[in-house]
């Protein structure tokens, strides 16, 4: 049975990974992933259905699902497709989160102490939180884009569940108005109204006598998809055969467009059949509506489109990141349980788990890659998947060749880490928006951010070792000669790989800035960032070389390298300031002190002297030989 253990685990959480390629089973009979699949236009990109609905439910609630009361939760599919042709029922989901107590404190007594509200529990509130917010806005003019920054916890609550509700207003008047009652009908009314309503309005433009009921049928009709012009979200109407490529509208602009051409696009008649058969419950005309949407697009040059919407909503399905974020939880927990009994069997399953989890994290990597047509870190959320997956290369590398389990632990704590980053950045929106035009080439993101990316991922992984040498050292006595040694060496040579990296990284990212700005280096907070981890490289290699430093000098100076790494990933963002400030976060800053109030604990653990140390006092004699450390040479000795 042990023999045949990482077979099994793999075999499990592989057939759990595959399953997320079987396409969804109709719900109620609908199509949903038909739909789901169908493009639109958003965010100056070609996307589907199904990512509009789960970054929207992302961005509003900071979940994927919706939780009913009774019943299995709703995915953001079906919650878009309600919010579009059932918003009455969309209006009694909780999909509104509220943090802030002052913030509960307004929705009434009845509902304080919930996290989630639904609009019908807002409703009452609507103008409050409006003139509230229209204060806030009146009181920060002048201030710019500092004025986020200033606000406190109650105004930062205030403003995003305001832009939730605008959001979902938004999306309640994207496929049609939200009072419709039957918009296939309404289309039909509206289409016979076209012809004598314009020939109205030309006989009243002339002076002319006009049918004054045609004329105010076709002037209601304007002002309906005026409105509905302004309110709707994505662009889901296609271009025509002829028209430009990006010529994408909502379905308010083109239905305006038709009181110029007389006619309605093809689009439309289908848009409203989906929505009136979703609504009235009939799901064989819905998934025809559907079905006959697809073959005209296919028809008619939008191929390419239908693919891309096929495609990303494929990679949703599949979820890869979240999948390997799983299974690097288990290869961690194998690890450590290795650690305590020493279990061959586990550590070769949990490494043929960490196998596993990069084989998928690769395959989302990839397959991002091909779907936005860009090198694999554009922002701060790829980079994050990107460092994760360098890690974890070098955690399978480190773990082939020494195998102690600390490959394992590197690998799995650190992938899980950066993947949980990068689901928190996804909260902000769309993950493949379009690129500044400063960072809009191939080249420079394909050379120098994927290099001094590497070099974070390196630093992490140093940084990792270090914190497990001293966490084993200090309370354990498993901080064994042989391990502390082996543990040393990987630290030295990785911190070696990591120089090398960050420094040709870094003098590409000056060569790029001399293209693109005029000049090698300016002293951003970026370009600085990055210089520090190459000049805190260059002092931990020469204290190793020059011996003032050997094992435990060396660890804690790898554990400060964390700190000086994570500011230059996360902190210059922070500041809000400089031409590389490309993903502020204020929400991350107390999690960035946090995590360096950690690491200089852990330094000062290391620099403690031997005597306090659990594995040396076990066994004096066993323990590293000391030796003088900058700046104080009997603290790290080591």
């Amino acid at each position: 049975m042990k023999k045949w253990l990482p077979w099994i685990a793999v075999a499990l959480f592989g057939a759990w990974f595959l399953s997320g390629a079987v396409a969804p089973k109709p719900k109620e009979g609908f199509d949903l992933a038909g739909f789901g699949r169908l493009p639109v236009l958003l965010d100056g990109r070609i996307q589907p259905f199904d990512s509009v609905a789960r970054n929207s439910l992302l961005s509003m609630s900071g979940r994927s699902i919706v939780r009913l009361t009774n019943g299995p939760p709703l995915s953001a599919l079906e919650w878009l497709m309600d919010t579009l042709a059932r918003p009455e029922t969309a209006d009694q989901l909780k999909v509104f989160r509220i943090q802030h107590p002052d913030l509960e404190g307004l929705m009434g007594a009845q509902n304080a102490g919930l996290e989630y509200y639904s609009f019908n529990q807002l409703t009452n509130q609507l103008e409050s939180i409006q003139n509230q917010v229209q204060k806030l806005v009146k009181s920060e003019q002048g201030q710019g884009e500092e004025a986020a920054k200033l606000r406190n916890a109650y105004q930062k609550d205030l403003m995003h569940l305001y832009e939730s509700l605008f959001l979902y207003n938004r999306l309640k008047n994207s496929l049609e108005p939200d009072d419709s009652v039957n918009f296939q009908d309404e289309l039909r009314l509206f289409q016979a109204a076209l012809a004598p309503g314009r020939a109205a309005l030309e006989e009243s433009d002339q002076g002319k006598s006009a049918n004054q009921d045609d004329l105010q049928r076709i002037v209601t009709f304007f002002k309906r998809y005026d409105e509905l012009s302004r309110l709707a979200y994505p662009m889901i109407i296609p271009p025509l055969p002829g028209q430009p490529r990006q010529a994408w509208s909502n379905i308010g602009t083109n239905l305006l467009q038709a009181l110029h051409s007389g006619e309605l696009h093809p689009a439309d008649t289908f848009y409203a059949a989906m929505s009136s058969s979703y609504r009235n419950n009939q799901p064989a005309e819905f998934n025809n509506a559907v079905a006959q949407y697809r073959a005209w697009a296919q028809g008619n040059g939008l191929a390419p489109a239908l693919q891309k919407g096929s495609r990303e909503f494929f990679f949703n399905q599949i979820e890869p990141f979240y999948k390997s974020m799983v299974i690097y939880i288990a290869a961690l927990l194998l690890g450590c349980v290795f650690w305590i009994n020493l279990s061959e069997p586990l550590r070769r399953a949990g490494l043929a788990l960490l196998i596993l989890a990069f084989v998928i994290h690769s395959i989302g990597l990839g397959f991002r890659m091909y779907l936005e047509g860009r090198p694999p870190v554009t922002n701060l959320y790829s980079s994050a998947i990107f460092i994760g997956w360098g890690a974890c290369l070098l955690g399978i590398i480190l773990e082939r060749v020494f195998k102690g389990g600390v490959g394992l632990v590197v690998a799995g704590f650190i992938g899980f880490t950066t993947l949980i980053i990068a689901h928190h950045l996804a909260l902000s929106g769309d993950t493949m928006e379009m690129l500044r035009a400063v960072l809009d080439t191939n080249l420079w993101l394909a050379t120098h951010v994927v290099v001094v990316t590497t070099g974070y991922a390196s630093m992490f992984v140093a940084g990792l070792l270090a914190v497990i040498y001293i966490v084993r050292g200090f309370f354990t006595r498993t901080l064994a000669p042989g391990l502390a040694r082996s543990l040393s060496r990987m630290v030295y040579g990785i911190v070696c790989f990591a120089t090398l990296f960050s420094f040709v990284g870094t003098i590409l990212g000056g060569i790029w800035a001399d293209q693109s700005w005029g000049r090698f280096w300016g002293w951003d907070p970026k370009e600085n960032g990055a210089l520090l981890i190459v000049l805190w490289n260059a002092v931990i290699l020469h204290a190793r070389w020059g011996g003032m430093i050997k094992e435990r000098g060396l660890m804690a100076m790898a554990v400060f390298g964390n700190i000086i790494t994570s500011f230059s990933w996360f902190g210059v963002n922070m500041l809000g300031i400089g031409l590389h400030s490309y993903g502020f976060m204020d929400k991350a800053f107390p999690w960035l002190v946090g995590f360096d109030v950690s690491q200089l604990a852990l330094i000062g653990l290391a620099i403690l002297p031997a005597r306090y140390w659990a594995s040396f006092k076990a066994a004096p004699s066993a323990g590293p030989p000391s030796g003088p450390v900058l700046p104080d040479t009997s603290a790290l000795a080591g």
